[in-house]
């Protein structure tokens, strides 16, 4: 008997032992559940070429996008706090800057009325030269 069988063996038994007015069949499922047999993986949506539909960039020069990026989790926050006011179902998740600017990454694809509220906070934000960004847009 190998180590695998006997292992299901004692928790086969100590699940009899626990509920004696069990079925075998019963006994069997419960046993299955426990040792996560038929239990699917989990599917895991990951973008690993080119940039994904869910992140909108914003194009600025370099000392502007690290001026943005330095208090990341407020704009964050805010950003998220006017998707709530346009009653989207948008939120965005986290900022990071890339040679050509700031990308925000959003757990949907931002719809136009989004992409116009971002381009507003952050024209809108102290620490940006708003003349130096340019439009929006989705990868």
């Amino acid at each position: 008997m190998s180590s695998n069988s006997s292992n299901t063996a004692r928790e086969m038994l100590k699940i009899k032992e626990a509920f004696s007015s069990l079925q075998n069949k019963k006994i069997e499922l419960i046993q299955k559940i426990i040792s996560s047999e038929g239990k699917p993986k989990p599917h895991i949506n990951v973008t690993t070429k080119g940039p994904s539909c869910k992140q909108v960039i914003v194009s600025m020069s370099i000392n502007n996008a690290n001026k943005f990026v330095k208090e990341s989790s407020i704009h964050i926050a805010n950003i998220n706090r006017t998707f709530k006011n346009i009653m989207s179902d948008v939120m965005a998740d986290f900022i990071l800057v890339k040679n050509k600017g700031v990308i925000i990454s959003t757990n949907k694809v931002a719809s136009f009325l989004d992409l116009q509220s971002i381009k507003k906070y952050v024209k809108n934000t102290y620490c940006i030269e708003a003349d130096q960004i340019e439009p929006l847009r989705l990868p």
